[in-house]
């Protein structure tokens, strides 16, 4: 397998992030069904645009020549763990504060993951790179920011001295 550079491992881990945030976009609107159909609506846009983000980080990583397969292949290795950290986070007890809480987690990783891309990509120079990043730093911002404040809407409802 071909070695990675620190910008192509970059990219590899918000591929394989991406990859990851379509299931769990999945697996949090399957627990937030019956509690609030807006943020089960904010759930699904979200999936789509991490299937967005999925396919233009591929095709930049086709830009690299001889890379591809080994970006793709680190990038599948980051989503199997992120699959593993949110199996543990959200087992069969979970509700969907639980996956709130989780994504918010995840969001603001995949934030610091995309600000580390865009720092990497102003000292390389590379176009295809740096567009991407232009494109999907806000949408990934605008994620955390959602659900934060899903992770609030869904808290203000529970009862604070009520069981757990």
């Amino acid at each position: 397998m071909a070695e990675l550079t620190n910008l192509e491992e970059k990219l590899a881990e918000v591929t394989g992030l991406a990859m990851a945030a379509e299931a769990a976009g999945g697996k949090v609107s399957k627990l937030t069904e019956r509690e609030d159909e807006d943020l089960v609506s904010t759930l699904q846009r979200m999936a789509e645009e991490a299937s967005e983000t999925a396919q233009r980080c591929e095709q930049v990583a086709g830009s690299f020549e001889g890379k591809k397969t080994a970006i793709l292949e680190e990038a599948r290795e980051v989503k199997k763990k992120a699959a593993d950290m949110m199996s543990t986070y959200l087992d069969k007890d979970a509700d969907a504060l639980d996956g709130f809480e989780f994504l918010t987690m995840a969001e603001a990783g995949e934030v610091g993951h995309w600000s580390v891309l865009q720092t990497l990509t102003q000292s390389a120079g590379n176009a295809e790179v740096r567009e991407l990043v232009e494109w999907a730093l806000p949408i990934q911002e605008r994620h955390f920011k959602d659900v934060l404040e899903g992770s609030r809407k869904l808290a203000a409802e529970e009862d604070p001295n009520g069981k757990a």
